[in-house]
């Protein structure tokens, strides 16, 4: 079985990730941020490095994908492939930060690849404001996310709501602003009560 988590930068999808495979059993599968070669450069210079560093992103993902399918494992995944093209690569195109040949280049590329890839059978959405999200991102302090835009963010969490609208598999959505599943445990028990009402039918899914 394959989950996916789902949201903005900030919006806590490492840390859900991390504690829904503690407590489930599942096997995590993080997002290549913390080695990704062209990270610091690309919020330094976004126009110059966004293909680079969305191609970097993609063949991550594709490669993660191909490995969930063949394992036999359940496997929760922070962000997936379909978020990286559908918000990340389109809101970089559309804010001017990808010409149009590097996108179509990246679109066709993505084309080719969806024809070996199948949906997560569950996707978990971290819904969360841009407010939340400036927080957030500003309580964890990394240094080369503090010249994110307002701008920027808000594109994505737009895309966001977009994508997750007409999203054609098994979605949950989770109203994170007022969540803090790290430091409160009913929080928590919130998220997995849902978790368990749209895999397994054990609660009401309200």
């Amino acid at each position: 079985m394959h989950i996916g988590i789902a949201g903005n930068i900030g919006s806590g999808k490492t840390t859900l990730t991390r504690m829904l495979s503690e407590h489930y059993g599942w096997t995590p599968r993080y997002e290549a941020v913390s080695y990704n070669p062209y990270l610091e450069d690309y919020y330094k210079d976004i126009p110059r490095w966004s293909f680079c560093l969305e191609t970097y992103f993609l063949k991550q993902r594709f490669k993660d994908v191909l490995e969930i399918a063949k394992s036999d494992q359940t496997i929760i995944q922070d962000r997936t492939i379909f978020e990286g093209v559908q918000i990340f690569v389109t809101n970089n195109h559309d804010l001017g930060n990808l010409s149009d040949r590097d996108f179509d280049t990246y679109m066709e590329l993505f084309e080719l690849m969806m024809s070996l890839v199948k949906a997560p059978d569950l996707m978990i959405y971290l819904r969360s404001s841009i407010p939340h999200l400036v927080h957030q991102i500003q309580k964890r302090g990394r240094e080369y996310e503090q010249s994110i835009s307002i701008e920027y963010l808000t594109g994505l969490n737009e895309r966001y709501e977009k994508f997750i609208s007409e999203y054609k598999g098994k979605v949950l959505v989770i109203e994170a602003d007022d969540l803090d599943f790290l430091e409160r445990p009913e929080d928590f028990a919130y998220i997995t009560d849902r978790i368990d009402a749209a895999l397994f039918g054990l609660f009401p899914n309200e």
